[in-house]
């Protein structure tokens, strides 16, 4: 949620705000004409209070002077009827406003943060700009393969199967291939909390529509989220743990001293892909049920753009740890996430498909969710609170990382090799093969 400023003198940044955000202009008219009119309604009340005040202290002194002066007695009597049908009008300027505030609540909630002055202007992802590479994708003397065709042959993946229980976008990962996507996830674990000073979670993976409105999911994207109504109690399926994790200090004013806080966790995530209508629909890429590993800070407001950059090199410490070649973007205006202000997306390298994928999201939201969920904190014992920064940030997407290991380490037969890093969480389990100290998920000759 945005600051009320922006809708009582800072309108005109509001409107170049949304104006590069690509906002419908219907959208950006009913907002403005709303704000004018909620602007107007108040200065009409408060002018009536106002002048309520200013009678009611006449009438006072009138009604003092009544005992030595019967006209003073007769004037308060005048000035009480017309402050009955001034209450009257105050009375229905005030129905008028609830109304518009009421209105105006509702929509304010649909408006998206203002985009941070550094974010590349622009309407789409072909907008956004390149930062920095990081490795080179290898060259190849066979045709790589897609990561489905990888995993079915070699028995670690299966969607047929997964589609018959559950329909499409869903997938069952077998021996290897599902102790390969526990190993990412305790090995992007163990780097965030022992390297990078993160505290681990494990967060609820159901949670209530104030936690999902707190980080902008609702209302707006209801459309996107799984929700449960068992026994009268509604629950939404988590699609990032960023929900549960930013939502620990709601409703709260932290101490002096507690901030910065780093916050880490695994989860199964659900997403309905709505709109997502013909993109992506084989293979681990765009699924309804998907693991990943989360990052949130929350943060002091004068560092959260340092925050932001130190996010990033977390989560592509992880692809550089394993040795995928990968891209830092960041995103134009009109192809951010609805809570950011400003976001780098981290695309890694898949042979298969001969391009660049998102593997890794990270925004600074500034005040724009802590507003919403009521977090603040303090700087000293007798400061006035303030609004925290918040950040989320994948660290990374499991399925996609899972992804990116079958597609870079194949080799002409369709074997994958193991990065160096992973080793320690798979030397010696069943359906990998050891040669001269590497491991292998190979298929049958």
């Amino acid at each position: 949620m945005l600051d009320p400023r922006y809708f009582q003198e800072k309108l005109s940044d509001l409107e170049a705000g949304l104006k590069r955000r690509h906002a419908d202009p219907n959208f950006l008219k009913q907002v403005f004409d709303l704000a004018k009119k909620r602007k107007e309604l108040i200065h009409e009340t408060e002018s009536l209070k106002a002048k309520r005040n200013l009678v009611t202290q006449e009438i006072a002194q009138l009604k003092s002077k009544a005992k030595t002066d019967p006209a003073a007695a007769s004037q308060a009597d005048e000035k009480v009827k017309a402050m009955r049908a001034l209450g009257d009008q105050i009375k229905e300027f005030d129905d008028h406003l609830n109304k518009v505030e009421t209105e105006f609540q509702a929509l304010t909630y649909r408006i998206p943060n203002i985009p941070h002055a550094s974010v590349p202007e622009g309407l789409d992802p072909t907008a956004n700009v390149e930062i920095k590479k990081w490795g080179t994708p290898k060259k190849c003397d066979f045709k790589p393969k897609e990561h489905m065709a990888l995993g079915e042959a070699l028995n670690i993946l299966d969607f047929e199967r997964a589609g018959k229980m559950s329909g499409a976008r869903f997938a069952l990962y077998y021996g290897a291939g599902a102790a390969l996507e526990r190993a990412l996830i305790q090995f992007m674990l163990d780097l965030h909390t022992r390297e990078h000073g993160y505290r681990e979670v494990i967060p609820p993976f159901m949670v209530n529509r104030a936690a999902m409105t707190g980080t902008g999911q609702l209302p707006k994207f209801e459309e996107d989220l799984f929700k449960t109504g068992v026994a009268e109690r509604e629950l939404f399926l988590i699609h990032t743990s960023e929900v549960p994790l930013t939502n620990i200090h709601r409703d709260e004013i932290l101490n002096p001293g507690v901030l910065p806080l780093y916050f880490t966790a695994y989860s199964p995530c659900f997403r309905s892909e709505a709109g997502s209508y013909g993109k992506d629909t084989r293979g681990l890429i765009r699924q309804h049920q998907f693991q990943k590993v989360e990052l949130v800070k929350i943060v002091e407001p004068e560092k959260s753009y340092e925050e932001l950059e130190g996010m990033v090199k977390n989560a592509e410490k992880v692809l550089q740890t394993l040795g995928l070649p990968y891209r830092v973007m960041a995103l134009c205006s009109g192809d951010m996430g609805f809570s950011a202000s400003k976001t780098y997306d981290i695309e890694v390298w898949l042979p298969g498909q001969s391009a660049y994928r998102e593997i890794s999201s990270c925004s600074n939201c500034e005040d724009f969710q802590a507003r919403r969920a009521a977090i603040r904190y303090r700087q000293d014992a007798q400061a006035k609170p303030r609004l925290v920064h918040t950040l989320n940030g994948s660290g990374l997407a499991v399925g996609r990382t899972f992804i990116a290991v079958l597609e870079n380490y194949q080799d002409a037969d369709g074997n994958i090799m193991i990065p160096e890093a992973l080793t320690k969480y798979l030397d010696g389990a069943p359906g990998f093969v050891k040669e001269k100290g590497t491991l292998w998920i190979k298929g049958k000759k």
